[in-house]
């Protein structure tokens, strides 16, 4: 498994910006997928973007708003949040998996073998 470690979460003020990255214990080249997922209170675990081998996945609900990104030589993986609601108070969770993800319109927890341990957003 790669251990994966998140930071840049914290509160904001509705339509403010925050971007969280994940640094990936193994080198990215090693890692054919990475992405996030977010779990509100009382809610279930949902996928909210992913990046893999240039296909991307972006949640209908954060479309236009949310942008991921991979850095391979830093071993990084960001996501930008801009334009943010309270709906986007979660705990968010860094994933990775060293198969390709196709996707399919959907971010499927179990394709997924590593899971960091997650940076709380909070939006008021």
């Amino acid at each position: 498994h790669v251990q994966l470690v998140e930071s840049g979460g914290g509160s904001v003020q509705a339509g403010g910006s925050l971007r969280l990255s994940c640094a990936a214990s193994a080198y990215t080249y090693s890692i054919n997928c990475m992405g996030w997922f977010r779990q509100a209170p009382g809610k279930q675990r949902e996928g909210v973007a992913g990046i893999s081998s240039g296909r991307e996945y972006i949640r209908d609900s954060v479309k236009g708003r949310f942008a991921i990104s991979l850095d391979s030589a830093k071993n990084m993986v960001y996501l930008q949040m801009n334009s943010l609601k309270p709906e986007d108070t979660a705990m968010y969770y860094c994933v990775a998996d060293r198969r390709q993800c196709y996707f399919g319109g959907i971010m499927v927890e179990a394709q997924f073998n590593s899971w960091g341990q997650g940076t709380q957003v909070t939006v008021s």
